[in-house]
């Protein structure tokens, strides 16, 4: 299944995928959904994007006019994809890519963001432990900023947090696009 940019500035270019059978991209019409309720955000916006993969989200997010990205991903093949997607669509200006664990990067100190996107390996129970030491330390997240966890339906648990707040939650096939958001002051 070829992966590309939906709409924006690099509109139509064509993704590689990352080698092997580790990586699921995100279908077309989620990642069109997702930037339809994002859309008044995306703008200017910095965004977080963790288990990066090919970057797609991320540099979708760029194309559209996020003013940053980054890209967190702890595999060699996944970072390589990441440099050659961003080449591919010109945008690597605004992004930077960072191979690292997800938790080992969310460990130190944080730099705010208006988005952070979780679209971890699935049925590992990465995106509740993402999701929870993003509630443990919310200063990853700008005021009003938005958590989305990307995961199949059948992952989703209840998850108690004391600072993020789940606002929305919408399925496409088998995947469920998830909203928390940390409340502004």
């Amino acid at each position: 299944m070829p992966v590309r940019v939906i709409a924006g500035k690099a509109k139509g270019r064509h993704l590689k995928m990352v080698p092997g059978e580790g990586t699921r991209p995100v279908m077309d019409r989620v990642k069109e959904a997702l930037f339809s309720i994002l859309s008044p955000v995306v703008p200017g916006c910095e965004w977080l994007d963790l288990f990066a993969g090919t970057g797609s989200v991320g540099i979708e997010a760029l194309s559209r006019g996020a003013a940053r990205a980054v890209f967190v991903d702890n595999a060699r093949l996944a970072v390589r994809t990441i440099h050659e997607n961003l080449a591919i669509t010109g945008l690597a200006e605004n992004a930077r890519v960072v191979r690292a664990n997800v938790f080992d990067y969310l460990a130190r100190t944080p730099r705010p963001f208006d988005v952070i996107y979780v679209a971890p390996p699935q049925y590992q129970g990465l995106w509740k432990e993402t999701l929870l030491q993003l509630d443990r330390r919310p200063d990853w997240l700008y005021p009003d900023g938005i958590v989305v966890i990307q995961i199949d339906p059948k992952e989703r648990e209840s998850v108690t947090l004391e600072t993020l707040e789940a606002y929305d939650e919408r399925v496409y096939g088998r995947t469920l696009l998830w909203f928390f958001e940390r409340p502004g002051e």
